[in-house]
């Protein structure tokens, strides 16, 4: 099938990868040059792993494009996916719209013959609503169909998660536009991944219910850690406790510094503020977003407990900056706040992300970079391990002690044994473990 992907972003850019790789004809469109061009000359501006590769073979094979204008992708495409930011607005917290409706707009004054329009962002209940209104006030005569096919992609394994998803959900109660969306995900259909078909506004709140669930469950093993903390018990093997009844399940229940990126910061703050204005308001999810707020800065407080009390004129080295393993994404990262409480207490800072350092520097200031985990930690009074890369699970031991001016660790990831760190004459600090 012809597919348009309006958007060439993290989400876009995967999705148009993958159903081209299924056989389909994809073009990917944005409106910025500067990454079209990029695109074009084989350059991918995102870290996720498998993608280069991914969108190489299939550019290379002709079934994968990409442009800056969306006139001709659209007039030949049997389906568009609306997959632009959705950020949170600048004062009230809500998912704000303006690219989604904006590529409503330009959809509609492009497309030619039965379209299938798709919200592939995730967006608030009623915005497919939205989509259709804008749609048929800018083209009264348009033959089309408004879907919901929310994302549900975990970024460092985007990939697999496309190609072997849970489930696929797709929002509408048009049997056009069911059957064309079918036929897209016929691939995986086959191989028997369950294809959901619901009511648009259903789905709508489907994905943010589903981040919030997760988001939730992020939050309560992290204050299960701190009750650990004050009790003597050990956060890892409650969480495999609970974990192994089916009911619960193992995801999610690894404590740690508390959930960033580009979707549960947003997707939680936009429900809350959804279920707000319809006077259904979530408060367990109100709680979660407000304990997470907090638990960041607190992690830096614990780095500085860790330190005696104080980390003024202090270097502190930083392992981990991106807010998961993977990915090169900055977006509310917990090493934000935990190194920004640090410097507010007057520590100078080290860091070192084998993927991050540049995304990072938009975001932090007064931070130098290493060029290893090593270098880091040299002469640095205490290290902090924020994000659990795989090279930070096998340091060597004997050299970074040897490095370090203090042999202070705080391991925000529980990445290493109490036992194993004490004895090698660590003064080690973790999460929900004594």
């Amino acid at each position: 099938m012809r597919v348009a992907m309006i958007g060439a972003g993290y989400v876009g850019l995967v999705s148009g990868a993958c159903f081209a790789d299924f056989g389909h004809d994809v073009c990917c469109v944005d409106k910025d040059p500067a990454k079209i061009d990029a695109l074009n000359r084989g350059e991918i501006p995102i870290f996720e792993p498998g993608l280069a590769e991914l969108v190489a073979k299939n550019v290379r094979e002709g079934r994968l494009t990409f442009a800056g204008d969306l006139s001709d992708a659209v007039k030949s495409a049997e389906a568009v996916f609306i997959a632009v930011g959705t950020p949170s607005r600048r004062g009230d917290g809500h998912a704000d719209l303006t690219y989604v409706y904006q590529a409503a707009r330009d959809i509609a004054a492009a497309m030619d013959g039965y379209t299938v329009v798709v919200t592939k962002s995730t967006v608030p209940v009623g915005t497919g609503d939205e989509v259709e209104r804008i749609i048929r006030e800018t083209r009264p005569d348009a033959d089309f169909a408004v879907v919901s096919n929310p994302e549900f992609l975990r970024e460092g394994a985007a990939i697999t998660d496309f190609k072997r998803p849970d489930r696929i959900v797709i929002g509408t109660e048009d049997e056009r536009a069911k059957g064309v969306m079918t036929e897209i995900y016929r691939p995986l259909y086959l191989n028997q991944s369950p294809l959901l078909a619901m009511s648009r506004r259903t789905a709508e709140l489907t994905k943010y219910a589903a981040n919030a669930f997760l988001a939730t469950k992020i939050t309560f093993i992290n204050e299960i850690a701190d009750l650990c903390e004050q009790v003597g018990a050990n956060v890892q093997d409650v969480a495999r406790g609970i974990g192994l009844d089916n009911r619960i399940g193992s995801k999610f229940l690894h404590a740690g510094p508390g959930y960033g990126g580009s979707c549960f910061p947003k997707d939680t703050l936009a429900l809350i503020k959804t279920a707000q204005d319809y006077e259904a308001p979530i408060r367990i999810v109100e709680t979660v977003a407000a304990v997470n707020a907090q638990r960041k800065r607190a992690m830096g407080r614990k780095v500085v407990a860790a330190c005696g009390g104080s980390v003024r004129g202090k270097t502190i080295a930083v392992l981990g900056l991106t807010f998961k393993p993977n990915t090169d994404d900055m977006r509310d990262a917990p090493s934000i706040d935990v190194i920004t409480t640090l410097q507010d207490a007057g520590a100078n800072i080290r860091a070192y992300d084998p993927e991050g350092m540049e995304a990072a520097k938009a975001v932090l200031t007064n931070v130098d970079y290493a060029k290893d985990a090593y270098d880091c930690a040299r002469n640095a009074d205490a290290l902090v391990i924020v994000t659990e890369w795989d090279l930070f699970r096998a340091l060597d031991l004997t050299r970074l002690k040897a490095a370090l001016a203090e042999p202070v660790v705080v391991d925000l990831r529980n990445v290493y044994r109490p036992d194993e760190m004490q004895r090698r004459g660590f003064t080690y600090m973790s999460v929900g473990r004594l």
